[in-house]
């Protein structure tokens, strides 16, 4: 233990208990009064401890490692210095500065320090020294006041006051003890003298590091006076060169700053901008001309007058608008799209007639690859303006919109700013793209520093955080995509015109790839139109077993993999452009392998308890085949194939809509407690939900009570109430494609949808019967077979109750 330890006869040995605080290269020396800053929580916590329950001691010791933040056993030294705690003074920022007197030295075993609890309490052997004087020591001390009486001479930072209070002293110990804190040497050589115990060698230790210490302030003192002669020889050099500039000036030569600045002044007479930007360059030039050239904010202030100076404030590029060439350039570029096209004839056809009109904000919301980014090009095109394209996915700080603030290094203006600058023109076509990908974190929100841009009654005076002058961005013609609406914040859409933009059908991307993708990868590939075709046959085969999606993406790359095979077979068999290549619909596998994509298909014959259903997705439609299985049982209801929440609702919304008419379809009122019933959407591991399956699970559960077959060549889309109303759904185009697909005759929708059969291609409606139906039992009527309407609501009158009676005679009442 360190109690046993043995000590010089000159020392009294006593132990106490005290609390621990650590220290970062200072080393702390009895009789010495040190102020220091204290930060670390640690430290902080064992300073109140020794106020409150030691009466004001600590024991001081030092860290061998001093970045370590939070010290360990093997970073504090053995010996240290028991010290008192004068004053206190906690400081704005949380620190303290503390005053401490050092008492005496102290030691301590490293291994018995818990650094884990909050406050360290150590047992300290603390060393008190009985200092005694020798001839050799006499001899020592005389050395060492005349080196010191030195040393506060070439050192104006010591006091005298300080120098006289270690000469009066006569104690070889105390001396050293003295003398070491006013050192600038390492605080390792400072803890080596504390741990001298010995007073008459710890005295030349202080008296070694004190000569070192002379000789490095007497070459400190020959450096500055060598420093001080060359900065007169730099002052007088800089004299004389502003004398040469002088004359440089009256003889009009070119390299004088002052005529660079001469010419910004022209240049700022000359630009056409607004009176406010005019002002602030003149203000920032006043300043360049009170400033030397080689000054740090000489060159930020010369960059923001050519920024300025670059910007084009009212440069505006005209051209003649021809609305008939506008819409051939649209649909030469795009086939279909007809809501955003008309949209921006009527942009441009309002532009003809008035002088000036804000520019429209667009927001064209679709799948991927339906063709929004090029059609922002096209309308560049097509308006005879410069296009800019700026990608908004994954920004999230708002200084890519605003600009920096000019107090930063190497600050800029925001995108839209540096945009304009590139294209030299003010009314540019700006497609600001994915702008529902936007993220917000510490650096701010681009999406709210995007409202000031988008909004048409503020975005007249624009306000960069680098330039801070007002800037009118309502010339430019704005156009922003997004793949999904509800990821855009609200105050954000309110800004612009959403325009949505559903997937292309399946005629349509038939066209698309004829018209535009084929030709575009022939060329691309080096392949000659004339000597290698693709069939229609071959495209549709493509789209319906090789690709499913909204756009058509896939559908080119898919076109670009025929036209690599095709080439590499024309080079391998050395047959270049001779010999004519047809790409038919049969030789599809040999050059896309196995088909990746199944489509439903419909039953070959009318099952009971088997309806099809016609769903929506983001890629298209699909055809969805509903089954009802029945089992004796206790009257459970059990729904599979991963059906989402609104479509298990609408299963149940079904069964009580079927039990609240049973007597009307010729069921006991309590047919469901004798049976287990079970609804299945096959593909199970593929979600599903949507409100538009009602009236599928209806007809499905129906048929299978009643054990009537349903029609296979009938499909059907709708909602269900409770009352057996059919609401509208959405999608109601691709719904039909797909029953096309599926080659189905015959389609039952909802009568709320047949205005929207007229957004229908008649490609699409050709051949196939549409029925719109009102409530349910117009859907049974036409879906079930084997039974007339009369038949199949001819319920026993005398067991109907009052409602299902009332029910009856109405639809009696209609029929007739």
């Amino acid at each position: 233990m360190i109690n046993k330890k043995k000590y010089p006869k000159n020392f009294i040995s006593q132990g106490v208990e005290l609390p621990l605080m650590t220290l970062r290269e200072v080393v702390m020396f009895p009789k010495a009064i040190i102020p220091l800053l204290v930060g670390r929580d640690a430290s902080i916590k064992a300073i109140e401890f020794a106020l409150n329950k030691f009466d004001k001691k600590i024991f001081l010791v030092t860290q061998n490692e001093p970045k370590l933040e939070v010290p360990t056993q093997e970073s504090i030294y053995s010996f240290g210095c028991v010290a008192r705690i004068l004053q206190m003074f906690r400081l704005p920022d949380g620190t303290i500065k503390v005053l401490f007197e050092g008492l005496h030295r102290g030691a301590v075993e490293p291994e018995s320090v818990d650094f884990s609890v909050e406050v360290p309490v150590v047992f300290t052997q603390t060393l008190v020294e009985n200092d005694v004087s020798s001839p050799e020591s006499e001899a020592l001390i005389r050395a060492v006041h005349q080196a010191l009486d030195e040393y506060g001479k070439v050192n104006t930072r010591m006091a005298k006051e300080t120098v006289l209070s270690i000469l009066s002293l006569n104690k070889p110990g105390a001396i050293a003890d003295a003398v070491m804190p006013h050192l600038k040497v390492d605080f390792q050589d400072k803890q080596s003298v504390l741990e001298q115990l010995d007073p008459f060698k710890r005295l030349q230790m202080a008296y070694a590091h004190l000569q070192g210490e002379i000789e490095v302030f007497s070459l400190e003192k020959k450096i500055k006076s060598r420093v001080k002669k060359q900065m007169e020889k730099n002052q007088r050099e800089y004299y004389l060169s502003e004398q040469l500039k002088a004359i440089h000036k009256e003889m009009g030569r070119d390299n004088d700053p002052k005529a660079e600045l001469d010419h910004l002044q022209e240049k700022i007479d000359q630009k056409n901008m607004p009176q406010q930007a005019k002002d602030k360059a003149f203000e920032e030039l006043k300043k360049l001309r009170t400033m030397p050239p080689n000054a740090g904010e000489y060159s930020v202030l010369l960059n923001y007058i050519d920024w300025v100076l670059a910007l084009p404030w009212t440069e505006l590029k005209r051209s003649d608008i021809d609305i008939n060439a506008a819409r051939k350039i649209l649909d030469d570029d795009h086939y279909g799209l007809e809501k955003p096209k008309q949209r921006i004839l009527e942009y441009l056809a309002v532009q003809s007639l008035v002088e000036k009109m804000r520019g429209p904000i667009l927001c064209l919301v679709g799948p991927p690859g339906v063709g929004k980014t090029s059609l922002a090009k096209s309308v560049a095109r097509a308006t005879g303006r410069e296009f800019i394209r700026l990608s908004l996915g994954g920004v999230r700080d708002e200084a890519e919109i605003r600009g920096h603030r000019r107090t930063y290094v190497g600050a800029m203006p925001g995108k839209i700013i540096q945009s304009l600058k590139r294209v030299k023109t003010n009314n540019p076509v700006f497609c600001l793209d994915e702008v529902d990908k936007m993220s917000t974190d510490f650096r701010g929100d681009p999406s709210s520093a995007l409202l000031e841009v988008l909004d048409p009654e503020q975005n007249y005076a624009f306000n960069d955080h680098y330039l801070d002058l007002d800037y009118d961005l309502s010339n430019i013609f704005f156009i922003t995509t997004a793949n999904y609406l509800h990821t855009i914040p609200l105050p954000l859409q309110d800004r612009m015109e959403i325009i949505k933009l559903p997937g292309y059908l399946e005629t349509e991307k038939s066209k698309i790839a004829k018209d535009y993708l084929c030709p575009k990868q022939l060329e691309f590939h080096g392949l000659d139109p004339e000597k290698v075709s693709i069939s229609e046959g071959a495209i549709t085969e493509i789209i319906r077993l090789y690709t499913r999606e909204a756009g058509v993406r896939n559908l080119e790359r898919e076109i670009a993999s025929i036209c690599r095979k095709v080439a590499k077979r024309l080079v391998e068999k050395d047959q270049g452009q001779d010999k004519k290549v047809s790409i038919t619909k049969t030789s599809i596998p040999s050059y896309l392998g196995v088909p990746k994509i199944r489509h439903g298909e419909r039953e070959e014959k009318p099952l009971v308890g088997v309806t099809t259903g016609l769903a929506w997705t983001e890629v298209g439609g699909e055809i969805l085949l509903v089954e009802v299985a029945l089992m004796p049982g206790t009257g459970k209801v059990e729904i599979t194939g991963k059906l989402g929440d609104v479509m298990q609702e609408s299963a149940r919304a079904a069964l009580s809509y079927l039990r609240s008419r049973s007597e009307i379809f010729g069921l006991k009122p309590d047919f469901y407690k004798e049976i287990d019933i079970h609804v299945h959407v096959p593909e199970g591991a593929t979600p599903k939900d949507g409100p538009s399956a009602g009236v599928t699970l209806g007809t499905s559960l129906i048929s299978a009570l009643l054990n009537l077959p349903v029609r296979n060549d009938v499909a059907m889309t709708g909602e269900i109430t409770l009352r057996g109303r059919v609401l509208p759904i959405g999608g109601l185009r691709e719904k039909l494609l797909a029953a096309r697909r599926a080659m189905i005759n015959t389609v039952i929708i909802p009568e709320g949808n047949e205005k929207d059969l007229e957004e229908v291609p008649d490609n699409v409606l050709k051949g196939l019967e549409i029925i719109p139906v009102k409530n349910m039992d117009d859907v049974l009527s036409k879906a079930l077979l084997g039974t007339t309407p009369e038949e199949l609501f001819c319920g026993r009158e005398s067991c109907l109750p009052v409602s299902a009676k009332l029910i009856k005679d109405e639809y009696r009442a209609q029929t007739q």
